[in-house]
Order: structure tokens, then sequence, then C-alpha cells
């Protein structure tokens, strides 16, 4: 059984389609999917338009990213949790190769290859970040990405992007879930950090693939900004000089 969580902005629309894509290729048996209502929105289907079980929550109040999806965690029955943003469209289904490399690697959490909507590979797996590395991104030296082709094998790697992840329940319950205190940015980073320290692998799939219908609009807004730079400094003060390599040498 798969755990998927979705979680909504008044994007009811976009939710629609990744439900449908779902729908078309997931049995009824292998998922169930939690929709959670960030804000307040009428939604154009309801629960019964799936053939999977469907629950939708409905906050009174916004929450942050890793809040919304270990809420969703706390009713999932799943053996494997999916984090999964409402823009999110796949063509096939990922879920069985990505169970099978997991399985076969003993990864905790595994995530495919990320595509634009035409077809170019997006930044979803990187290298975690330092002071230098953020420093060169903005002298235009490279964003910490790693190279990779589509249909390679299957790889470690530092972290990658919440919006399309795969999780062990086991591996994501012991390290306890998303930290909250990250309201929005940097939860994955951080979640892959903590599962690095604590022994366990992250792995990357390019033999599989889903594509992100990004908006980009958050990055002209204020508040999102102030988001973005108060999870940045968060993680850094949190890590300092720590990560799984630098402990692994030790």
């Amino acid at each position: 059984m798969i755990s998927i969580s979705i979680v909504s902005h008044g994007q009811g629309q976009l939710v629609r389609q990744i439900l449908q894509d779902l729908s078309l290729l997931l049995e009824s048996a292998s998922a169930e999917v939690f929709l959670t209502l960030n804000v307040s929105e009428d939604l154009p289907f309801s629960a019964a338009d799936f053939e999977y079980p469907l629950t939708i929550i409905r906050n009174s109040l916004p929450r942050g990213f890793g809040a919304n999806h270990n809420a969703a965690f706390q009713r999932a029955t799943g053996e494997w949790f999916c984090v999964m943003n409402p823009d999110i469209r796949i063509l096939q289904n990922p879920f069985p190769v990505l169970i099978k490399e997991a399985s076969r690697l003993g990864g905790a959490v595994i995530a495919p290859a990320v595509l634009t909507m035409d077809g170019r590979i997006e930044d979803s797996i990187r290298h975690f970040p330092t002071l230098p590395s953020l420093a060169g991104k903005m002298a235009g030296l490279g964003d910490g990405r790693y190279s990779f082709h589509l249909d390679d094998e299957t790889f470690v790697a530092d972290w990658v992007g919440g919006m399309f992840m795969l999780l062990r329940s086991e591996s994501f319950a012991c390290v306890g879930g998303f930290d909250e205190a990250f309201f929005l940015y940097y939860e994955d980073v951080d979640l892959c950090m903590r599962l690095g320290l604590a022994g366990q692998q992250v792995l990357a799939c390019p033999k599989t693939q889903a594509f992100h219908n990004a908006r980009r609009t958050s990055r002209h807004n204020l508040q999102f900004m102030r988001w973005h730079a108060r999870s940045m400094m968060r993680y850094f003060w949190k890590y300092a000089l720590r990560s799984p390599r630098a402990v692994r040498a030790s």
C-alpha cells in the first residue's frame, strides 16, 4: 500500500489533474490519497469521483509544508508514504520502479527524475547546500544539481526535492517526519540530512520520471522570499558544518 499526501493552496484544478493521473495508473487496492486543503476552496470534484480511497482534510488555519504532510502521515496506513505537489503530472506509473529500486538498494527515500512540461530535467536532485555553494550559485557557477541522463542507474544523492519523494513509512517515522519549524522551504533538505545522519540512504531514480507544471509565482512574492531566507538561515544554524559525509568520515 502506498499512502500519497497532496496539499492544495487553492489549486483545485491542478489537484484534479494529478488525481485523474493517479486514477488511471493506480489500482484501487494499492493506494490511498490524502488531500489537505490548506486554505478554504471549493473543489471541482468529490472524493467519490475516484476509485481509490481519497480523504479530504480541510484546515481551519493554514499550516506549513511539513506540518500538513506530517498530519496526513498520522492517518496513513501504507508501507510507503509519498509526498507530492499538486502541480505534478504523471504519464506512467512510477511507483513499481521506485519501490523495486528502493528495496534493492535499501533506500529510505527515493525520487524520480522531475522534468519540466517541455521535457527538461529540473534541479530536484542536488548536493547539500553550503555557504560556498550558495555563493557560487549567486555568481552563476551552478545550482548544486547532480548531472545525469534519463534512464541512468539509480544513484545515492544528498537530497531530493519535496515536490515528489517516496519514503519508507518506517524510516519517515524513525526520524520524526518533517521538522515543522521550517514553515516553507528546506524541509526536504533537512529531512534528507537527518536520514543521512541516521545512516539511511537517499536515492534518485532517473529510470522513471514525473512532470512538474510549476508556476514559479512565489519567486516574486515578498512573503515567500522571507520564508525562504528564514528557512535557509535555520538550516545553516541547525547543521553548521555537519553533513552525513562528514559524519561518516569522522
